[in-house]
């Protein structure tokens, strides 16, 4: 029978400051599930220190042990761990219905938050983007413009994780959050249902310049010496098919950054693959020892070495570079490109229009304009963020610092 459904989750807070939050997921399994629970983890800004994985492809058992931030709603996120773990339908004849209804479920409504602000301040999109991430509305799209009096137009496409933004008291809620943060900036706020029409009018261009997409873009690994960001995180990718009659063995070995476990989860879900049993440990030094038994969606392990290799060179790549971050010329002005791949799900990385203002914030930057947009490149879709920045202030600081600080942000090295 299992465990009950509310236990398959298991959260013991840090008995003291600086010892990590142990997560136990006691549930069935299912390809993806470590993706799925790392997102969350990451969602919820917390990082993972150690982990152990252990399947029969039928029933998990995983443990984590996570740190972050100390006014981390733990109550939330089991809630939310719970919500991707299989329920024990999935273990029984009753899987068919279960199925049926997840096929059912319709994709989440997209609601317009537009705002008038009556002029721009250093930290304004961050402010906001904290409180949003606070009230769990998960942001699509922003179109952020500045009039030549000074005022300032938001407009952030939002989903409600909770499904509730349709009721007045929500939208309220919402409402309140953002006066209360904004105080005597904010002019006027509306929330409301974002139909086709809306959606379209506020799409940016669909087009990114050749030279960015060529550079930025490449899912090849440097040839040669390693420079800049490479040489600074050497990564390394082994697999071994000797030590295990049904398991392919992958050994990583790298440099910590923030979501590197949810890095390479994504990775093996895209590809389909399934892990048996694995470890994970972060040194205090910020270098990570990784090992994972694995296997293909058949059953068998990875033989093949074009297949090894293509796996290998993707997470080399992934944990290599996990996001794309450029500082570029856009006719007279400047902007600041970010870039991250898209789940074969259709989800984007969590949290990194929050790191990315705040990165801004810290640099003491102004953000002129904002366009968020997916795209599909070398046939792989991106949410490529791109932000003009406010010339005015920006030319003193040099582009270099600005992409190596928003770049540390989004990594976690600040």
């Amino acid at each position: 029978m299992g465990v009950p459904y509310e236990d398959a989750v298991v959260v013991r807070e840090a008995e003291k400051a600086g010892d990590p939050t142990v997560i136990t997921v006691n549930c069935p399994d299912k390809t993806g599930l470590g993706c799925d629970l790392c997102r969350v983890i990451l969602l919820f800004g917390l990082s993972i220190s150690r982990a152990d994985i252990l399947t029969d492809g039928k029933w998990c058992f995983i443990v984590l042990w996570v740190v972050g931030r100390p006014t981390t709603g733990w109550v939330l996120l089991k809630k939310r761990l719970l919500e991707v773990c299989p329920s024990y339908f999935s273990m029984s004849g009753m899987d068919y219905y279960q199925s049926q209804n997840q096929q059912s479920r319709k994709l989440p409504d997209v609601f317009l938050l537009k705002f008038w602000c009556s002029y721009d301040r250093k930290g304004l999109l961050h402010d906001v983007t904290v409180v949003l991430c606070d009230l769990e509305l998960t942001i699509k799209r922003v179109k952020v413009s500045t009039a030549p009096d000074g005022r300032v137009m938001d407009l952030f496409f939002v989903t409600d994780t909770r499904e509730l933004l349709h009721t007045k008291r929500r939208q309220e809620e919402a409402i309140h959050h953002l006066k209360a943060a904004l105080r005597d900036t904010i002019i006027s706020c509306e929330i409301e249902l974002a139909g086709p029409e809306i959606t379209a009018c506020s799409q940016g261009s669909p087009f990114l310049p050749s030279a960015i997409t060529e550079d930025m873009f490449s899912l090849e690994l440097p040839n040669g010496r390693p420079s800049g960001s490479f040489a600074s995180n050497p990564v390394s990718v082994t697999m071994d098919n000797t030590l295990s009659p049904s398991h392919t063995l992958v050994q990583i070995l790298c440099q910590d950054h923030k979501g590197l476990i949810y890095d390479i989860m994504r990775t093996l879900k895209d590809y389909n693959i399934q892990v048996s049993y694995g470890r994970f440990f972060a040194s205090s030094k910020g270098r990570c020892e990784l090992e994972l038994f694995i296997m293909q969606a058949d059953g068998k392990k990875i033989i093949d070495h074009n297949k090894q290799n293509a796996l290998c060179s993707r997470l080399r790549m992934e944990l290599l570079s996990p996001l794309r971050v450029a500082v570029v010329s856009r006719g007279p002005d400047t902007e600041l490109l970010v870039a991250n791949p898209v789940e074969l799900s259709g989800r984007g990385r969590p949290l990194v229009f929050y790191d990315i203002t705040l990165a801004l914030k810290i640099l003491n930057t102004s953000i002129f304009s904002v366009e968020i947009g997916r795209h599909m490149i070398r046939d792989r879709e991106w949410e490529v963020y791109r932000i003009l920045l406010d010339e005015g202030e920006y030319h003193s600081l040099p582009r270099k610092k600005v992409e190596e600080g928003v770049r540390n942000r989004l990594m976690g090295w600040e």
